[in-house]
């Protein structure tokens, strides 16, 4: 039988299948074998998969993920688990994280980005994905906009959003015995970006499918197959990603924010509109000597300004849903924190400034407590960039070396659950925060913002967004739980946030008597 010769295609194709194959085999056996043969304390990675494997198919939640992975081991300073297959090292201890994140920060400067400017430029450009020398640039220019001077001018923006949403609710009763927190406050968050870093009205709850929030919804929208899908191509193979053309962002979304942002910049350069507020300051920045042209492009004042809107939107929001749950469920907490507020008003005449607003003692202390009980963010990371030696985590273990391109992970919510830290973890204890003990919290164990030269820039700006919500809801409201709030809370599976299953339940009822009108 004549066998007849392989065509040049079925040449390609056999070696394309045989370099793919060992490509797969050298993967797999890098995951299963990297921390055993590394000699310091892991957790045993599925293939392809890696560590995640049992939040990727919708085990559990990522809450509980963080949890076991924390509690692998009881007695260590770090441990050692595989994101797909990158090795990463995730910090138990706040004295390794303070090393990490700050002392030697020059090892660890970046966040793990997996789009590229090439793959999305809206997001591969935006502060927390850029880089080095790039992410040095970019800070420097942000940073005047969340000056004290700049959150105090942007304060009566904020107060004014958060006093036409409060009124709307308040004016309409039917609104309020069956409220989901995360709905209502993702339209108010929506508000205040849109005209602090817009520069744009929107009233998101007399227009509730204005088109600004039905595409906050679908950025900030992470769970969900096809997103799943996506999140792991990502990971797994970016390069094939940016090959094939996936962007993070569909088209619809990035030319709406493209449309917009351009717009503004248009409207203002020609109509010679100043604005303080962050597209001024970028604009401003793309003739200054610290950047160039070339780098300070439109894509990059567009890339700004998206990611604070999509951290406005989302987690400012969550951080409010939280909170509110936490008060509608402890009401000794929300009436001393309503004294506190209405002390304030009558000082002021019925309204709050930005003075008395930072005098407010206890409401920092309760949202210190909700954000170390409910942080926004489970986790934040850092890229090796120069080779760092770790010591051993533990007796019996060894020191482990940290290579450029692996991963480190501070574990912001375990931490804060830690009974090491914290005792009684699950209570809700504003006193923690108090004066007296204040002092005794490990700061590198209590971390809601980050830590190091890359803690979250916007988070005094969205401290106050919080507080001047909870004055005005305060001041009108009584907050209560209802047939529908979960005690406790339970987070969906295959979620990266902290998303409740049956979302955040209250009803608001009307003070019977207002002390400050």
């Amino acid at each position: 039988m004549e066998v007849l010769p392989l065509t040049t295609f079925e040449l390609l194709l056999i070696g394309l299948i045989v370099i793919g194959s060992a490509k797969f085999i050298s993967m797999v056996y890098r995951q299963c074998s990297y921390w055993k043969n590394s000699k310091v304390p892991y957790v045993w990675a599925f293939p392809v998969f890696g560590t995640a494997w049992r939040l990727l198919f919708q085990r559990i939640s990522f809450r509980d993920y963080c949890t076991f992975i924390y509690n692998y081991y009881s007695d260590v300073r770090y441990v050692g688990v595989m994101d797909f297959a990158t090795p990463t090292v995730v910090i138990k201890d706040p004295e390794l994280i303070r090393e990490i994140g700050v002392k030697s920060f020059e090892h660890f400067p970046n966040h793990r980005s997996f789009v590229t400017e090439e793959m999305d430029p809206i997001f591969g450009k935006n502060l927390f994905s850029l880089k080095d020398e790039r992410w040095k640039i970019m800070r420097n220019i942000l940073s005047p906009s969340f000056t004290t001077s700049k959150i105090k001018f942007m304060f009566n923006l904020v107060s004014n959003c958060s006093r036409d949403f409060v009124n709307y609710l308040h004016d309409h009763p039917d609104c309020c015995s069956m409220v989901e927190a995360k709905n209502i406050f993702t339209r108010y968050t929506n508000d205040v970006i849109a005209t602090v870093a817009l520069g744009i009205s929107v009233n998101s709850m007399k227009d509730p499918d204005n088109e600004l929030y039905k595409k906050g919804l679908d950025v900030s929208r992470f769970s969900g197959v096809f997103r799943l899908i996506k999140f792991m191509l990502f990971r797994l193979n970016p390069h094939l990603t940016r090959m094939v053309g996936f962007t993070f962002l569909s088209q619809a979304t990035s030319k709406f924010f493209w449309d917009l942002i351009t717009e503004t910049v248009r409207t203002r350069r020609k109509q010679r509109i100043i604005r303080p507020d962050m597209i001024h300051l970028l604009m401003q920045a793309k003739n200054s000597d610290e950047i160039t042209s070339s780098e300070m492009s439109i894509d990059y004042i567009v890339a700004q300004a998206f990611i604070f809107f999509l951290a406005g939107f989302d987690t400012v929001s969550t951080v409010l849903s939280h909170t509110i749950y936490e008060l509608a469920l402890h009401q000794d907490i929300q009436e001393r924190l309503r004294e506190e507020v209405d002390r304030y008003l009558i000082e002021g005449n019925g309204e709050i400034s930005y003075e008395s607003l930072s005098k407010m003692e206890y409401m920092e202390m309760v949202i210190s407590e909700s954000l170390r009980m409910h942080p926004a963010t489970m986790l934040t990371d850092r890229l090796c960039t120069q080779q760092f030696q770790l010591p051993p985590a533990g007796p019996g273990y060894n020191s482990v070396t940290v290579h450029p391109g692996e991963n480190i992970w501070f574990p912001i919510y375990t931490l804060h659950h830690d009974p090491k830290y914290f005792s009684d973890p699950e209570k809700f204890d504003p006193e923690r925060f108090n004066k007296e003990n204040m002092h005794k919290i490990d700061p590198y164990a209590y971390i809601p913002f980050g830590v190091g030269p890359r803690k979250c820039i916007g988070n005094r700006f969205a401290l106050m967004e919080v507080k001047v919500l909870l004055v005005h809801l305060i001041q009108k409201f009584v907050i209560k739980p209802n047939e529908r709030t979960s005690v406790p809370l339970v987070y969906k599976k295959g979620s990266f946030t902290l998303a409740p299953q049956d979302g955040f339940w209250f009803t608001l009822e009307k003070r019977n008597s207002l002390t400050v009108d």
